[in-house]
């Protein structure tokens, strides 16, 4: 079955910036799909947003899971024919398991390892798997939320935003992201299909913590501006509200 209304599918999206990316983009009268680790958390999600008159659902989907990858892709061809939005939300920061899980000096292989594989390796399988039906859209997004964070240039720029902010594992894994959203874009550049970094900004979360400057309505606006973007739009690119920063 295809429908005429753009679909997205918004990984991670059971709570936080996914479930405030879920609800922007289907007030705009986009059908999503949010994809939860944990079913009954993602079906509790989507049952609050569609209460609300929001046309939302959602699935099971490990993004590290080979078989619930495969399950994604199954389930939007089979319901849809196609994907015309993905936004990568799924993410984690692990360094709190560790004393030294912020130092590029004593980080646990362990620490890296797994944060790569949640924020960088399911990232691009998820992405290969899913590919595939965004060709069949008339007008592909594909957004990948990095963070300012994952900036080599800032990160080595003194007095920069983030030069005193250093978290090896995780702002390793998001420049590696962002490497991925530059190698993407470009393999698809003669296409419909953009490729952009969102960084959200530090927002009030579960790993943004209260002390955060930005509630969750700011905090998914970027992944939405990315997500909508015209035909004229960037591909390629890493931005925040607007603005573009630095890789």
């Amino acid at each position: 079955m295809e429908t005429a209304t753009r679909v997205a599918f918004v990984t991670g999206g059971n709570r936080g910036i996914g479930v405030e990316t879920a609800r922007q983009l289907a007030k705009l009268g986009i059908e999503v799909v949010i994809g939860s680790r944990d079913a009954e958390k993602g079906e509790a999600a989507a049952e609050a947003l569609f209460s609300q008159g929001l046309d939302v659902n959602s699935i099971r989907c490990d993004v590290s899971d080979p078989a619930d990858q495969q399950a994604a892709f199954d389930y939007f061809q089979r319901k849809y024919g196609r994907l015309d939005i993905l936004i990568n939300n799924a993410g984690v920061r692990l360094s709190s398991r560790h004393p030294s899980g912020d130092s590029s000096a004593a980080v646990p292989m362990e620490i890296l390892r797994d944060t790569f594989e949640a924020n960088f390796f399911a990232q691009v399988a998820i992405t290969q798997k899913l590919l595939p039906l965004i060709r069949y859209a008339p007008a592909g997004r594909i957004v990948n939320l990095s963070s300012i964070l994952g900036s080599l240039t800032l990160h080595a720029t003194p007095g920069s935003p983030i030069y005193d902010a250093k978290s090896f594992a995780y702002d390793a894994s998001k420049s590696a992201l962002n490497a991925f959203t530059v190698h993407l874009a470009y393999e698809l550049r003669n296409t419909t299909i953009k490729v952009n970094s969102a960084h959200p900004g530090w927002v009030k979360t579960e790993m943004g913590g209260s002390n955060a400057p930005m509630e969750l309505v700011d905090g998914a606006k970027t992944s939405v501006q990315l997500a909508t973007l015209g035909p004229d739009g960037p591909s390629g690119g890493f931005f925040h509200l607007g603005e573009t920063l630095p890789w």
